[in-house]
């Protein structure tokens, strides 16, 4: 930016220029019947050359404090537009994905429905008694099943996770309206009234915001 000093300079070479010419243009003419002296016009000239500097500098600087002003103006307005433009990309990053991990919820819900409709005690061969060679097939297909859809539901809790997805199982935790969906309420002898004992679907967090709220039973308050 131009300072002060050389808008000076420049009005004051400007000014100079044009006084010098039309003391220039002096020599050639009298008044009153007599030539002017070049003390006596050297005055003048020095005269007219402050007036004329001091209103333009005056001019000048009324102009540079007014264009400083508009520009820290323009440099400010530019510098909150960047700020709130990273603000926004950064938002719109980290919960672009948020539609699509929605979306893959009911899936690994679908997919821990799958696991727990196995019994326990299909599980593991040494929980049966006596098995025959075709009920040992059927065991060794449900074995299969099990084990091939948890490797499936533990990918996909991976791969929510890496894209920050977060869930969260809040079996016996006190009731939070803002994280948790109550589906029913009952009284239950030896429990704390509001606290969480069964979880229908666990909740889910992206970023720390939630995602989807579990969705769960609460220990209401005994009559």
């Amino acid at each position: 930016m131009l300072s002060v000093a050389v808008f000076r300079n420049a009005a004051a070479l400007s000014v100079r220029r044009s006084v010098g010419m039309t003391a220039v243009a002096r020599r050639a003419y009298t008044t009153g019947g007599e030539t002017e002296t070049p003390k006596e016009e050297t005055a003048k000239v020095e005269v007219e050359l402050s007036e004329e500097v001091k209103k333009m500098l005056a001019e000048k600087d009324k102009q540079i404090s007014e264009l400083k002003d508009a520009y820290l103006r323009c440099l400010a307005d530019q510098e909150n537009v960047r700020e709130r433009s990273r603000k926004e990309i950064s938002t719109t990053k980290e919960f672009a994905i948020q539609k699509f991990a929605k979306d893959l919820l009911d899936t690994v819900d679908i997919l821990n429905m799958a696991l727990t409709a196995v019994p326990a005690d299909l599980r593991e061969k040494s929980s049966v008694a006596e098995i025959t060679k075709d009920a040992e097939k059927v065991f060794d297909q449900l074995t299969n099943l099990y084990t091939g859809v948890s490797m499936t539901e533990s990918e996909l809790v991976r791969a929510l996770k890496r894209h920050g997805v977060e869930r969260e199982d809040p079996q016996g935790d006190a009731f939070d309206p803002n994280k948790h969906q109550a589906l029913f309420q009952t009284p239950m002898p030896g429990k704390e009234a509001g606290t969480i004992f069964a979880v229908q679907k666990m909740g889910y967090s992206l970023k720390g915001r939630v995602l989807r709220p579990a969705q769960v039973g609460v220990v209401a308050e005994s009559q």
